[in-house]
Formats: C-alpha cells, structure tokens, sequence
C-alpha cells in the first residue's frame, strides 16, 4: 500500500514493492520515531534561559510556551489518538514526522511568544499522533511478550525526552544555539522518513467503512472495560503525578538548578534537566517486580522529590543529582508496572485509543501544575514556589504509595 491510500483509507489500486522489514527492524523503527520526535521536543529545555534573555519573556511566557506544547498534545490524543487503528501505524507515523518538521521549523525561528508557543503546539501534536501509533505497534510486534513491549515504550519514551535537553545544550554551542539544535534535529528526522515511506506497511487492524471512510476518524468518547478500569485509574493518577515532576524538571528546573550548582553552561543544565528522565528510562531494563513494586517505586520517588527543595535549602550539588537520580528510579519503576497492566488488560482493538487516553491524563499533568507553578514564582518566587510544589507533589506520590500498598496487603491477605 502507499502512503496516500493509506491515509485514504483505501486499498492500493495497484501493489508496491517494498522493504519487507523484519520484526526487530520494524521494533527498531517504532521506538526510533517517537524517541525523536521527543528529543525535539525538548530541545529547547537548556535554551529558556537564552531565548527568556532574548525575546524579552517572562518566566511565565516560558511556562505558556511549554504549556502550549502540552496542552496541543493533549488535544490531539483525545481527538485523534485512535487515527493508527484506521489509517495504519506507518502512515500515522509518517504524518507525525511531517508535523514534527514543521514544528520545529516555526520554533527555531520564532520571534516571540506566539511563534515560539505555535512551535511547540505542532511539536505536541507530532508526539501525540506517534505515542499511540508506536505503542500499539509495539505491541502488535511483540504479542507474547507484552511486558517488554511496554519496557520498549516507555525506555523510547522517557528515554526521548531526557536525551532531548542534553542534546540540546550540546547542540546550542554551535553559531546559532537556539537554531542549530533545530537544524540538525530536522535532518535526522527527514532522513526518518526514507525509512518509513520504503517500508511495506501492514493493514490497519479496523477496517474503516468504504462508503464513509473518514467517519472513522471523528472523536471518540474515551471507555474503558469494567476489567482494566481499575488499573487505567491507577496508571493515570501515577502518570499525572510523575509527569507533574517531570513538567518541572523540563520547564523551570533548569534556572532552578543552574542556581544550586552555579553553572551557566547549556550543556550541564541540560544534563541536570535530564537526569530525571534518564534515570527513569534506564529502570525500564531492571527486572524489579512483584506486588510492592508500585508502593515502593513511589515512596522513592515522594521522598527524593523532597531532596530536590532541601538540595537548595542546603546549596548541595551532590543532593540535586542523587535525589533526582533516585525520583527518576521510582518513576519509572512504578509507572512502567502500572503501565504495563493496564496495556494487559485492554483488547487489542483498542489498545491505541485506551493508551492514548492514558497519556491524555499523564500529559496534563505536566502542563497544569507547571502553569500553577509558573504563576506562583512570579507572585511569590521562585525558591518558594518551588518548595510549595515538591511538598505537593511528594504528599501525593506518598498518599499513592500508601494506598497501593493497602491494596497489595489485601491481595496478599486473600491469597
């Protein structure tokens, strides 16, 4: 099939030889576009500073140019995150790494807060389209190993978005550091698209009606089966909150830290910025289970978001990296298992949908509270602001913690 047919929803009128991929190349290809497409779109981490410094914005004009991102992403997966099952994981794929381009195009030469905010919305709706395509291809690649397609999509994920401010800060020491980063991240994903046009896709797993094809794509009211509505719950509420430290740890937390460590270069702040990120994609390859693995992973995480104020209470660089490395553990420990249940219990039909609207919740936890907090650090600062909002935040991933390991006690009970 070609791409066009696809997108319409039609048979190919006539066959196209293709690359036949083989599975580990197709897995490879999966998590190497939604990996990209969040190293993009966290590019511009280490550049706030300088493009706040440049274009005259405040620190709550960066919160909204971040938010913008979210907020667009967000969207999209309501409106569109079941767009794969119709049109096919490639063509969706594809579209993705399109919008990707353009996004980061607009973004790296815009002039104020509304090209830089319309930037990051074109950027939001790439990574939207591609998270659920790619998860359920994933997981369609990897049938019998449901646990390690969701390790894939997560360590793709967080993996994406904890290398996107190292590269970038790396990137930006080249003439033009908030449009080099741009530049460089363009070529690779156009080169991605080489790729994904030779290769032979595969039908989409529901068929759209041939009379009104496109009534397939409208938006669909997000449901999920009586059997995972508990664990989609669970999934959500540990989402929105790790997605709320990682909001942080993308938007403010770079000048945050920069003040811990006295630094200025992009490239360590960047890496600061990552370390939270990193150290939750690398948790996706530790074999950690069993029934107290999520009550753990969040009590970890709730105390270490802790040492992140008290790290600056007490000028302590060595606290800041250790506490962030220890947060990014927890995280990725506890969302990984809840993740990876919920995506076991959801048919697969409408594992692109049902995922989707996992990270619809989990997404909006990294734009509402940033807002909130964006907000407070101008009326009130930033070292305040900022101790306010990990106290709020490690309250909440203790109250989880307590009462996932409720849960777990009962199950244990009853066996």
């Amino acid at each position: 099939m070609t791409v066009f047919s696809e997108l319409r929803m039609r048979p190919a009128t006539a066959g196209r030889a293709g690359w036949d991929a083989s599975t580990t190349a197709r897995l490879v290809m999966a998590g190497t576009v939604i990996f990209t497409l969040l190293v993009g779109a966290n590019l511009a981490t280490p550049l706030y500073p300088l493009l706040q410094e440049n274009l005259g914005l405040s620190t709550f004009g960066i919160t909204i140019a971040f938010a913008s991102y979210v907020l667009a992403l967000v969207s999209t997966l309501m409106l569109a995150g079941h767009w794969s099952d119709y049109i096919g994981r490639r063509a969706t794929l594809i579209l993705a790494v399109v919008v990707g381009l353009a996004g980061g195009w607009i973004f790296a030469h815009a002039e104020g807060l509304a090209g830089l905010s319309a930037g990051r919305a074109l950027q939001g709706v790439a990574v939207a389209l591609a998270t659920g395509a790619s998860a359920a291809a994933l997981r369609e690649l990897l049938p019998s190993r449901p646990e390690w397609a969701s390790r894939f999509t997560l360590l793709a994920s967080a993996g994406g978005v904890a290398a996107g401010p190292v590269i970038g800060g790396v990137l930006s020491m080249l003439p033009g550091p908030t449009t080099a980063p741009y530049y460089v991240h363009s070529a690779v994903l156009a080169c991605l698209l080489v790729p994904l046009y030779l290769l032979q896709a595969r039908p989409a797993i529901m068929p759209a009606d041939a009379a009104k094809p496109f009534k397939a794509l409208a938006p669909r009211r997000p449901s999920v089966s009586t059997e995972a509505r508990g664990a989609f719950w669970l999934a959500a509420a540990v989402g929105f909150l790790s997605f709320s430290v990682f909001g942080f740890c993308l938007s403010l937390a770079p000048g945050y830290f920069a003040q811990i460590v006295h630094a200025e270069s992009r490239p360590v702040i960047g890496a600061l910025a990552g370390i939270t990120l990193g150290a939750s994609a690398l948790s996706q390859l530790l074999s950690v289970r069993g029934r107290y693995a999520v009550p753990a992973g969040l009590a970890v995480l709730g105390i270490s978001v802790l040492l992140l104020a008290a790290s600056a209470a007490w000028n302590s660089p060595l606290v800041l990296v250790v506490a962030s490395i220890c947060a990014g553990l927890g995280q990725g420990v506890a969302f990984r298992t809840v993740f990876n249940d919920v995506a076991g219990k959801v048919e697969p039909s409408h594992h692109a949908r049902i995922i989707s609207t996992v990270y619809v919740i989990t997404y909006l936890g990294s734009a509402v509270p940033v807002l909130g907090l964006g907000w407070a650090t101008a009326v009130f600062g930033l070292q305040a602001s900022v101790a306010g909002f990990v106290v709020l935040c490690s309250a909440a991933a203790l109250v989880l913690a307590a009462v996932t390991m409720r849960s777990a006690m009962r199950l244990r009970a009853r066996r």
